[in-house]
């Protein structure tokens, strides 16, 4: 390999740690931003655009970084903020922002352009979505339980409180978490697509 083959290898590799760095802190201050949206679902899940970063990390420099960009943010959060959860949530975090930002960049990396750009980020949110579910359902809520000692039926009744159908915890996951976490990942690619142009000179050499 020639010094100046060398050396546009060395600068590209600098240029994506720089902007996986400046994203992951950018996501790691989106974290802070949260509010609850009351009426469509129980008050202790927030609303935040914390992916963001990670989908525009994903199309600009791939879709392992969008990964990176999801566990930094996350790392920083636990050391600089600290965790009510035992890191349950950090995780779930990383796993469903990581599940987005990977299969959003996979399907754009395949053929760039806008609408592969839309697929993936769709059908990003749309994996996110689903597998929001199981997680919720094996790892999450039952960590929950441990961690604040809440019973199940009290976290239910959270939900049975806005749709009295809402009797099983499955339900409550299919009725509440899986339209919320998609709608949650659209409005992020909607932003993306609002602001990826203009920060296109700093996120591409």
């Amino acid at each position: 390999m020639s010094n100046s083959a060398s050396f546009a290898k060395e600068a590209e590799r600098t240029h994506k740690l720089a902007v996986a760095g400046m994203l992951s802190a950018v996501a790691f201050v989106l974290m802070y931003i949260e509010f609850p949206i009351p009426a469509l679902i129980p008050a202790f899940i927030k609303l935040d655009v914390s992916d963001l970063p990670e989908l525009l990390a994903a199309f600009a420099l791939g879709p392992v970084w969008g990964v990176v960009v999801t566990l930094l943010k996350n790392v920083l959060f636990s050391i600089l903020h600290g965790t009510s959860s035992n890191y349950v949530g950090e995780l779930c975090n990383f796993l469903l922002g990581g599940v987005f930002s990977f299969s959003a960049g996979l399907v754009y990396h395949r053929a760039k352009s806008r609408r592969s750009a839309l697929l993936g980020a769709v059908a990003g949110a749309a994996l996110m979505a689903l597998v929001s579910a199981p997680i919720n359902y094996f790892i999450v809520y039952p960590a929950y339980v441990v961690v604040y000692g809440m019973p199940m039926e009290a976290i239910i009744g959270m939900y049975q409180a806005i749709n009295p159908g809402a009797d099983s915890l499955l339900k409550c996951l299919v009725l509440f978490n899986v339209p919320f976490t998609f709608c949650k990942g659209l409005l992020d690619v909607v932003l993306c697509f609002l602001i990826y142009k203009p920060l296109s000179p700093i996120l591409h050499k």
